[in-house]
This record gives structure tokens, C-alpha cells and sequence, in this order.
């Protein structure tokens, strides 16, 4: 009996340190960047956030990927990201769910459901995996580190994509309440100031420059707009976009040149304007190219022994990569510190929404989370795989909402302060959930 109770507390133990090392990093940030003491300037929070962005992270990325993947794991590893887009679709379901429940104010209905069904997939969880394997007696073995970041990286690149496509129009401001959250009374009432600090701090905190981005219509219904004249609605705040061609000439269908209009319905065509408005492009960031340039090397035996190993030639500069990549976890939770040191901003969302889309993301989801992977490894779909990768997996449903969503909400000018909000509290109140459940999963994690 001594014995069991010695060792279940040792496993609580080996659950809550790894996050208690992160909460001591979180709580440096939140006083250095203080308002009242003000250590830090807040210039600085955003400076490291590009230094993360922009180099730390892609070292990380690249070192840890590049060693892991080959042909063969790639095509191991194809549940990673198809669980990104299970927990998504899973998560926006409850948030449909929560939505109908807590009935929020009709403008902020996508809102719930977007901060519901989109977790953090990227800083958070390589913070934890690094926290996690910084013990020697961890529960994965001398290569926990290694293994867990590239299993969190091969991840990555679904969830940009998502962001940059289906959160994105999501994010929209919703033409019947456009006048209610316009673009003019978003920036009045946040300006981008040196007295402001959350703002700004919000969008760059994980995805830096995403205002940069901003386009004509970004701040705009663009899609309610693009199909008005199909569901017979008008709306004479907006005027209708142009439809034409390039040029916009009248005339342009009947030109040999311009022929394949005339063959292109009017649908088709609201939907390539759509397509051609979705910032795709712009996944092409360096994260993003980390992982790429690291799945490519890792494949290719050649460029694999040319970078990795002690008799690479290349290996001095693999190690200095990997000093660098070093600083990721505890600058990602300064600046995590950082965001949440003003505390929660003014929000329209309502207290039984916030409480709805917490109580969700922290406690409903991870349960679920926990249903599927296993019935995944009932069916076999996770073959030979180790306990970090099943620990990944459901570690991809137990995340706060993502904070990039805040960015999208800035991009968009839709919900700033509203996101600001909820990020805030579910950050601040993921520390115990996330405590049960990691203990929770390595009990079930040493049974497999």
C-alpha cells in the first residue's frame, strides 16, 4: 500500500513540476512587463516575439524534425495532422454546441464557435513537451524532446493553413452587425500606443507582422458581400464588388482573349474572387519554411548525413542551430507572461459565454480528445507508435484557444477586444485542467 501511494504521488509529481516550471516562467514575464513596474519595456516582449518567430522557433523546428522524419515516419506520422483536423471539427461542433446554449450576442456567433474549435498547436505545446522531457526520468525516454517537437511540428503546417483559410473567412465581420463592430470604432477604441500594450502585444505574441497582412477588405463582410446578389439580399451600406474581368470593360466577355467567361457561372466566379482574396500565401513564414526544408532533408539520405550526426560535415553548424533553438520555451512563456500582464480587456462577449467556451476548451474537450485516440489505436491507425506521439495527440485537444486567433481578430476587426478577453481567462485558468489531464494521460499512457 506504501508503495502504490508512493507511487501515485510520484506521478502527480511528474505531471504538475513540468507545469509548474512553465507557470514560474509565465509569472517572470507578467512582472517584468508589469504596467506599475514596468522592468521590461513593452517593445522589448515584442522584439523577443520576432526573435521566436524568426529564429528561435525555425532552429527548433529544423533540428529536431530533421533528424526525426524519414520516408518511412512521414507516412507513419499521417494521423498528426489529420487529428489537427479531427479536434478542429470536433471543437467547432461543441462550439456550435455552446453557441445555442450560452447565446451570445448575435454578431460574436461564428466568434464562439471559432474559439472554441481552434486550440494552440504550436508555442504551447513545444513548451510543455520541453518541460516535460526536462527531467531525466521522464516517462518517454532519452529522446522525448526530440521525438515530441517533431511530432508537434509535423502538426504545424495543417494548422497554418486552417488559419489562413477557414478561420479567416470565419473571422469575418458579419454584415448584419457590421455597423456595430466597424473598422473605425475598433481602432478608436484600441489604438496602437506605447500606453497600449495588450493590443499589439496580442497580435504578435505568436505569429508577428500579421497586421502587415491587412487588405482592402480584410476589415470587411467581403464574402456576404461577394454572394449577396445569389441569396437575393441587398444591403445599401456596402456597394456590390465588381465581378468583371480585369479591366472591368463591359466588353471584355465578347474578345477572343476572354472567351472562357462567357463559360464561367456567376457562382464559380464569386468563388475564385473569394479564393484569390484567402491569404494563402502568406503560410510561407519561417516556421513554416522550417518545416518544409526539414521534411526534405530529413527524406533525402544525402542531405540527411550532410546535416545530422557527429561526422556531418555539417554538424558545427547543426549544433549552433541547436543552441539557439534553446531559447524557445522560456521565451515563449515571457511573452505568454507578457500578454496576460494588463490584464483581461473589456468584453461584449457576456460572462456565461466566456465561462461556456473555457469550460469547453479545458474540460469537455479533452475527454473527447481522449475517446478518439483511443479508438484510433483500437483501430490500428496509429500503428507501432510511442507513447510521445499518442501523448501529442491528445495533448492537441486539452490547449487554450489559440493566441493567433487574437492576431486573426486584429487582421480582421472583428472581436478584438472580445478575443483579448477570452484568451486571457482560459490562459489563466488552463493551469489546472491542464495539470489533471497530463496527469491523467501518463496513468493511461503507462498502461499502453
Amino acid at each position: 500500500m506504501d508503495n502504490e501511494m508512493r507511487t501515485r504521488g510520484e506521478d502527480l509529481l511528474s505531471a504538475v513540476v513540468p507545469l509548474m516550471k512553465l507557470l514560474c516562467l509565465t509569472v517572470i514575464g507578467l512582472v517584468l512587463a508589469h504596467p506599475r513596474l514596468q522592468i521590461v519595456p513593452r517593445a522589448t516582449f515584442r522584439l523577443l516575439s520576432k526573435l521566436v518567430f524568426a529564429l528561435f522557433l525555425p532552429c527548433l523546428i529544423f533540428v529536431h524534425l530533421g533528424q526525426s522524419i524519414t520516408l518511412k515516419e512521414a507516412l507513419e506520422w499521417w494521423f498528426i495532422p489529420v487529428n489537427v483536423l479531427i479536434s478542429t471539427a470536433i471543437g467547432c461542433t461543441l462550439g456550435y454546441i455552446v453557441a445555442i446554449v450560452c447565446r451570445p450576442p448575435p454578431q460574436f456567433f461564428r466568434f464562439t464557435v471559432i474559439m472554441t474549435g481552434f486550440g494552440n498547436t504550436g508555442n504551447l505545446p513545444i513548451a510543455i513537451v520541453g518541460s516535460v522531457c526536462h527531467s531525466p526520468d521522464n516517462l518517454f525516454g532519452p529522446s522525448c524532446h526530440r521525438k515530441g517537437v517533431a511530432y508537434v511540428s509535423f502538426a504545424q503546417w495543417v494548422a497554418v493553413i486552417l488559419v489562413y483559410t477557414f478561420v479567416y473567412h470565419m473571422m469575418e465581420p458579419p454584415m448584419a452587425y457590421y455597423e456595430i463592430v466597424p473598422e473605425e470604432v475598433e481602432i478608436q477604441d484600441e489604438p496602437v500606443t506605447s500606453s497600449n500594450f495588450s493590443r499589439p502585444l496580442l497580435q504578435e505574441a505568436e505569429w508577428p507582422g500579421m497586421a502587415d497582412k491587412e487588405t482592402e477588405h480584410s476589415k470587411r463582410p467581403f464574402i456576404a458581400r461577394v454572394f449577396m446578389s445569389i441569396s437575393g439580399s441587398s444591403q445599401n451600406t456596402f456597394p456590390d464588388i465588381d465581378l468583371t474581368e480585369e479591366g472591368g470593360a463591359t466588353t471584355s466577355c465578347h474578345s477572343p482573349k476572354s472567351i472562357h467567361c462567357l463559360a464561367e457561372p456567376k457562382v464559380v466566379r464569386r468563388m475564385r474572387i473569394v479564393a484569390e482574396e484567402t491569404p494563402i500565401k502568406h503560410i510561407l513564414q519561417p516556421p513554416t519554411l522550417a518545416s518544409l526544408l526539414a521534411i526534405i532533408v530529413g527524406m533525402v539520405p544525402i542531405f540527411r548525413d550532410f546535416m545530422f550526426g557527429s561526422d556531418a560535415p555539417l554538424a558545427v553548424l547543426t549544433d549552433s542551430l541547436e543552441i539557439l533553438a534553446g531559447a524557445v520555451v522560456p521565451s515563449v512563456m515571457l511573452i505568454l507572461g507578457g500578454m496576460l500582464a494588463d490584464g483581461p480587456n473589456d468584453s461584449s462577449l457576456g460572462l456565461r459565454t466566456i465561462i461556456g467556451i473555457t469550460v469547453t476548451r479545458l474540460l469537455v474537450l479533452p475527454l473527447v480528445g481522449i475517446g478518439v485516440v483511443a479508438l484510433a489505436d483500437k483501430l490500428h491507425l496509429l500503428g507501432e507508435a510511442d507513447q510521445m506521439f499518442r501523448f501529442v495527440l491528445l495533448l492537441q485537444y486539452t490547449m487554450p484557444s489559440a493566441i493567433l486567433l487574437g492576431a486573426i481578430a486584429s487582421l480582421r476587426g472583428y472581436a478584438v477586444r472580445e478575443a483579448s478577453a477570452l484568451l486571457f481567462w482560459q490562459h489563466i485558468c488552463a493551469i489546472i485542467p491542464l495539470s489533471i489531464y497530463v496527469f491523467v494521460y501518463f496513468k493511461l499512457l503507462s498502461y499502453v
